[in-house]
């Protein structure tokens, strides 16, 4: 039972401090994407294929969304995109969805044996 009141408590604060980052942006009602540069680019490619909650749930950097996207392109029939679409997609997913300090989880720890 105590277990079962930390996690609850655990997922309120998660509930609680998630949506207060993104407090002072403009968020697009249909798609949850942060209304900013790149947004009318990300909304038409992304959610072409997947749900926009696949976009928001992620969090990286520049060359992580990068990785993502070559991912899709290589193993998910994602079509070549043209470069300036492709800076511009890059620009508003690192800006908008890059790291915080809140992860759905604590990243794992690797260690490799010597």
């Amino acid at each position: 039972m105590k277990k079962r009141l930390i996690w609850m408590f655990l997922m309120f604060l998660a509930l609680w401090a998630v949506p207060g980052l993104a407090a002072d942006k403009e968020i697009d009602k249909e798609t949850g994407f942060v209304i900013a540069p790149g947004f009318e680019e990300v909304k038409k490619t992304c959610t072409v294929c997947h749900s926009p909650m696949l976009v928001t749930q992620n969090k990286a950097n520049r060359e992580g969304w990068l990785e993502m996207i070559r991912w899709m392109q290589e193993k998910q029939g994602l079509w070549k995109l043209e470069p300036e679409l492709e800076n511009t997609i890059l620009d508003y997913l690192a800006a908008n969805y890059g790291p915080t300090a809140v992860y759905r989880r604590a990243p794992l720890q690797v260690e490799f044996p010597e």
